[in-house]
């Protein structure tokens, strides 16, 4: 096997990418990375040089994987920066480290794509691509955040060490109306959702699902305002992705996604929620609005997209990362994962210390956060 690294998603072929990559997951899909570089949202100058790696086997692409050199870790959503503190502390660069991982996208989903090949000469190669490229620039470690669970034991081979967090998501259990969701909910906790929704409603606002063809230039042209005033307000700058990135999307994924558009008593755009969707999950992903209106975020970015996913037969909803409050509205509390190498031994070795004591932590939340679902425990 051999590996190359290639400067940006465009020196490959859409096609010969996506056979690898698949295109069940759209944050992988050779369209999304396009996107994000094509419109400068992810970029050297911001901190994201693309270094995107692919493994061949007699000339033959066999393996893809996301990568970019990282100059600080914004974006990331697995916090690092204590690291980096300490290594600063001891006189040493934290800065530049590799990291592959879908820019500004804490979704769990592949990361290193491959076709069937012999595994252990792939994880030998990837490990010494990787390590390579470190020595190269400079890196002090490689890091993988959010792959799927099953690919755990790969990466772990590979000489990186396993961290442990944890997201909401909700789960269909075939339902076949919202109201069939809500019957599963304990009285009390049932009636406040429902008064969230009915609050909505009384202030006059309308919301609206689209997709596809019926999501227009002017959509996104008014969502772009309601995304960069709302960052600009919570995270004190405009946000990570560039007006054309959202023109690219409408360009070349319009089919997966899913915007909710949320309109006052005079039919004016407020607020806007940006969805993907596969075959089986969503993925709730942007969110921006110029008013206040009590409890239209819940109605925007949870309850519209649940609707969705049981209109569609859609099993899982992945609303993006963190939000407590996300429990009482019945999303799960489920695992997510990322992998880390360290180059220098004493570090690695003290990181390692670290994440075994925060598992156990993360472990003992994930249990409690699970005993404050809204679900039934007994017959009502």
């Amino acid at each position: 096997m051999h590996y190359r690294f290639i400067s940006q998603i465009a020196d490959i072929a859409a096609d010969a990418w996506n056979t690898i990559a698949g295109e069940n997951y759209p944050f992988l899909r050779h369209e999304f990375l396009w996107a994000l570089e094509a419109s400068k949202s992810a970029c050297a100058t911001r901190g994201w040089q693309p270094q995107h790696l692919l493994i061949e086997h007699d000339k033959r692409l066999i393996a893809v994987l996301p990568l970019y050199i990282k100059q600080h870790s914004m974006g990331e959503y697995v916090f690092d920066r204590a690291w980096a503190e300490a290594y600063q502390r001891h006189g040493l660069n934290y800065y530049p480290k590799l990291v592959s991982a879908i820019p500004f996208t804490p979704a769990c989903g592949p990361r290193l794509a491959f076709i069937a090949c012999d595994q252990t000469v792939l994880i030998q190669t990837l490990a010494q691509a990787l390590q390579q490229k470190c020595t190269e620039i400079g890196a002090s470690s490689w890091h993988v955040l959010f792959p799927e669970e099953s690919s755990l034991p790969l990466w772990q081979q590979a000489g990186s060490d396993t961290r442990l967090g944890c997201q909401y998501h909700w789960f269909n259990q075939d339902y076949q109306s919202f109201d069939d969701y809500l019957a599963t909910f304990a009285s009390r906790k049932r009636k406040e959702l429902k008064r969230e929704r009915r609050k909505v409603m009384e202030q006059g606002v309308r919301l609206e699902r689209l997709t596809g063809d019926n999501i227009t230039h002017e959509h996104w042209q008014r969502f772009y305002q309601f995304y960069q005033l709302t960052n600009l307000k919570y995270n004190g700058h405009g946000g990570y992705l560039t007006a054309d990135f959202f023109v690219h999307l409408h360009d070349k994924m319009r089919n997966s996604l899913l915007l909710v558009m949320a309109y006052d008593v005079d039919n004016i755009a407020i607020a806007g929620a940006l969805n993907f969707f596969s075959a089986d999950t969503l993925y709730g992903r942007y969110w921006g609005a110029i008013t206040e209106v009590e409890f239209l975020h819940f109605e925007a970015c949870y309850y519209q997209g649940i609707e969705f996913c049981i209109e569609q037969g859609i099993k899982r909803f992945d609303p993006g990362a963190q939000g407590e409050h996300k429990i009482a509205r019945g999303f799960r509390p489920i695992f997510t994962y990322s992998q880390h190498w360290l180059a220098h031994t004493g570090f690695r070795e003290a990181i390692q210390n670290f994440l075994h004591e925060e598992r156990a932590a993360v472990k003992r939340y994930q249990q409690q956060a699970c005993a404050a679902l809204p679900f039934k425990t007994a017959p009502e």
